[in-house]
């Protein structure tokens, strides 16, 4: 695997005005809307198929697929909804890309929207990050001004609107069905499925839900062709993706680079640990919600298939990574805590399960309880995973089984010593001199 980077939604991010349209159209802004509007709709998705591109949000389905679910045309509107309710602990990929080059999402709703036959499509962002936002909100009326949205878009008969929604800032409403009931004006919940949202989605019609990134993913592989595409990547994780590397590291940020590329690699580019003195302790590789890996998955491609062979998902890319000053326990208590807030309380599994899992880890960073606590939380994980309505309750449960499998003796320490035996500050502080009471 080579350990070349792969500018792409990245090239320009240096960029001192990167978010404008200006900017954008100087590095082949709108080049690939252009040469969409002169080909069939069924092409467009077709070549997306071709492409390989899979879901970049997570889960990793096939994006051209899900476009392919959409039902014929029964005279009646469809949607394209966006999810930019990007909200989990060490995930923060979507937000940067909003922020300095939000026409990459614009031009690729603008495509999608025209390849699945949608006259109006929505981005769902969480309520929190009004910068990002406001940062839209310009950035579509400067594609409008412009002639890239709205009627009759460069003379193709095209007719395409773009609302921007902010949510209320709710984790649950990352799920696609939650989120598309926070869009109608309900508490957002996941819905039942079937149906699914290609057949019955926003407002009961076929809707397509894609991530941000899978969206601005678009335009280039339109312009450069799905050969390109696949070029990059392994065979069946093919293309490009961001990567985001935050925590003990000396240069933490989003990383471009091709699937299959490994966290050893990465951290080469990245400057390396923060304080050389200090292993790599243990690492997540799709956010707080995958199972931990540890320093033995330093080689391991960072790949659909690689990852969750290995046992864990490579989710959204999100490599949050802590060095031996980081108390394993403290850390999973803190994503427990987030899992309990978040839940939407809509099944028992999550709804229950997530109280009682945070009453426990809470007694053991303390040194309270006994160790058939640990044996307590892997049960009640077991109650959860795969029982819950949807991945809220599986995601929680990740990285308490993972860290008990791999640092059972550390959960004991805590116990055996009645306290936890690692020094808080430690693992905060990324200068010695920075040192206060």
């Amino acid at each position: 695997m080579s350990t070349t980077l792969t500018p792409i939604l990245t090239k320009f991010w240096d960029d001192p005005q990167s978010w404008t349209l200006e900017t954008y159209e100087r590095n082949e802004g709108y080049q690939a809307l252009k040469k969409a509007l002169g080909m069939a709709p069924a092409d467009l998705v077709q070549m997306t198929k071709d492409s390989g591109l899979r879901g970049r949000g997570g889960a990793g389905f096939p994006t051209g697929m899900k476009w392919g679910f959409l039902p014929p045309p029964d005279g009646g509107p469809r949607y394209l909804v966006v999810n930019a309710d990007e909200s989990e602990p060490g995930t923060c990929k979507d937000i940067p890309l909003m922020m300095a080059a939000p026409q990459f999402l614009i031009e690729g709703v603008a495509i999608t929207s025209f390849a699945i036959g949608c006259n109006h499509a929505f981005i769902y962002l969480r309520g929190e990050v009004v910068h990002v936002y406001r940062r839209l909100l310009r950035a579509v009326e400067e594609a409008y001004a412009a002639g890239h949205l709205g009627k009759n878009i460069h003379g193709s008969g095209f007719d395409l609107d773009v609302t921007v929604h902010a949510g209320a800032g709710a984790y649950i409403c990352g799920e696609e069905t939650a989120l598309l009931d926070s869009l109608e004006g309900r508490r957002g919940q996941p819905r039942l499925k079937p149906p699914f949202p290609a057949v019955a989605g926003l407002y009961a019609r076929p809707t397509v839900v894609n991530n941000v990134e899978s969206i601005a993913s678009v335009p280039p592989i339109l312009l450069h062709g799905s050969d390109w595409f696949g070029d990059m990547g392994t065979e069946k994780s093919q293309g490009f993706g961001i990567f985001s590397l935050s925590g003990h590291v000396k240069n933490p940020g989003q990383y471009e680079a091709p699937l299959g590329i490994t966290l050893r690699e990465l951290l080469d580019m990245a400057g390396g640990m923060r304080d050389e003195n200090k292993a790599l302790k243990f690492w997540t590789p799709g956010g707080s919600s995958t199972p931990l890996f540890t320093a033995e998955h330093l080689d391991t491609p960072l790949d659909f298939e690689s990852v969750a062979a290995a046992g864990s998902m490579l989710g959204t890319r999100a490599l949050q990574i802590f060095d031996e000053t980081t108390c394993v326990v403290r850390a999973v208590d803190r994503w427990t805590d987030f899992y309990k807030h978040e839940s939407c309380g809509k099944c028992t599994p999550c709804r229950e399960g997530t109280w009682w899992l945070k009453q426990i880890l809470g007694r053991l960073e303390h040194g309270q309880g006994s160790e058939e606590d640990l044996d307590k939380l892997l049960d009640i994980c077991d109650n959860i995973l795969g029982r819950s309505f949807c991945a809220l309750g599986d995601g929680a449960t990740s990285p308490i089984t993972s860290s008990i499998q791999y640092f059972r003796d550390e959960y004991i320490a805590h116990l055996t010593q009645g306290h936890c035996p690692f020094d808080r500050k430690e693992s905060t502080l990324f200068h010695k001199d920075r040192v206060t009471a």
